[in-house]
């Protein structure tokens, strides 16, 4: 194990059960990309898209097996990890590149939305009116804790599943000849559809932060799992639900997919189930937002002594101004552009590299106490 190193160890009060990193991940990962997530993997795999999905979930567990045998190794959140691996001055500057990082991630699912209420529901409405609503909505659940924030996650789960089951009244409109030919597309075609599921599979690296926060760290690992099947399982279902309702041409210009199957849903008491569907959707935005603002502010907290509170407030002062700058779907479609090609490689490369540079520090170490 690695060396002790300063931390402030949250309270027991403040711990939570093992299996609530199960709402943890599956509140990071089943977001605002999930309404629209379909179109972009088709345009690499077409129908054999739900083999990306599949890939990049099995990829996402070899990361998380990666990333608690860090969190096991280094008995610590991110920042200690960082200290006693990197030293304080090269972990100091990763410790403010993951909050950047945190920040972005929680940026980019915010603004999103916003687009997708200004595309289906409020055209006029400004951006900042609709940002602003929402970082003062989490500001008030963060302040709170960790607790809070994942009650928010269970929440959400149980608000999304009935909303994602609305979908299937699609079937009886759906072509399944439309998944055939099976195993068309060549490996890398798979792979760079895989690549683009990045933004979706996104978030499950706040366990790095939120690890502390568990009763008997080593145990919440199954559950972690379990929770990447899951938002795996939903992907999948959802990708083929679109696929088998759309043509490939009809898909590739269906801008939000899983909206678009809302607009099938035949309800005599509503009209305009879509409606219904993004209102509510904020329920299940709502809990990423909190998750990836508490782990920025709680970084800014334990590793530049900041408090948590004074973090958030100048994060969400700085992503509001930067709210004016991000104008228009071109906008947009280049923000996650940007963030799913700065997530792809932090998870990709870094967490194997921290995996490793670790266990050569404490290879390092435990020789040298043998002399």
């Amino acid at each position: 194990m690695m060396p002790a190193t300063h931390t402030q160890a949250p309270s027991e009060s403040r711990l939570l059960s093992p299996f609530f990193s199960f709402f943890i991940v599956v509140g990071a990962q089943i977001s605002v990309g999930v309404l629209g997530f379909e179109r972009i993997i088709a345009t690499f795999s077409g129908q054999d898209a739900w083999l990306s999905v599949v890939l990049a979930g099995m990829t996402v567990h070899v990361l998380v097996w990666l990333l608690y045998g860090i969190l096991k190794r280094g008995e610590g959140d991110l920042v200690a990890i960082h200290k006693a691996v990197l030293g304080k001055a090269v972990g100091g500057l990763l410790n403010l590149y993951f909050i950047g990082y945190f920040a972005l991630l929680a940026y980019t699912v915010i603004r999103t939305y916003i687009e997708i209420i200004q595309m289906w529901m409020f055209v006029e409405v400004y951006v900042w009116v609709l940002f602003l609503l929402l970082v003062c909505l989490a500001y008030s659940y963060v302040t709170n804790g960790l607790r809070v924030v994942v009650g928010l996650c269970v929440i959400g789960l149980f608000v999304s599943a009935p909303l994602l089951l609305a979908n299937y009244f699609a079937f009886t409109h759906a072509n399944v000849s439309n998944l055939f030919p099976l195993f068309e597309h060549s490996p890398q075609a798979i792979l760079l559809g895989s690549k683009a599921m990045t933004l979706n599979m996104l978030g499950f690296e706040v366990l790095l932060v939120a690890y502390p926060f568990l009763k008997n760290g080593p145990a919440s690992q199954k559950w972690s799992h379990l929770a990447v099947f899951t938002t795996t399982l939903i992907y999948t279902l959802a990708i083929v639900l679109t696929t088998i309702y759309f043509n490939q041409n009809q898909l590739n210009q269906t801008i939000w997919a899983t909206i678009t199957l809302w607009k099938v849903v035949d309800l005599s008491v509503i009209e305009r189930f879509e409606y219904i569907g993004i209102s509510t959707w904020l329920f299940v935005v709502l809990p990423t937002i909190c998750l990836l603002l508490w782990a920025a502010s709680r970084i800014a907290n334990q590793a530049f002594s900041i408090k948590q509170r004074t973090g958030l407030r100048l994060l969400i002062v700085l992503l509001f101004v930067c709210s004016f700058f991000v104008v228009g779907r071109k906008e947009v479609n280049q923000l996650n552009d940007m963030t799913a090609a700065i997530g792809f490689w932090t998870i990709i490369t870094y967490v194997p590299f921290l995996y490793i540079a670790q266990k050569v520090k404490l290879a390092v170490i435990k020789g040298g106490n043998k002399r």
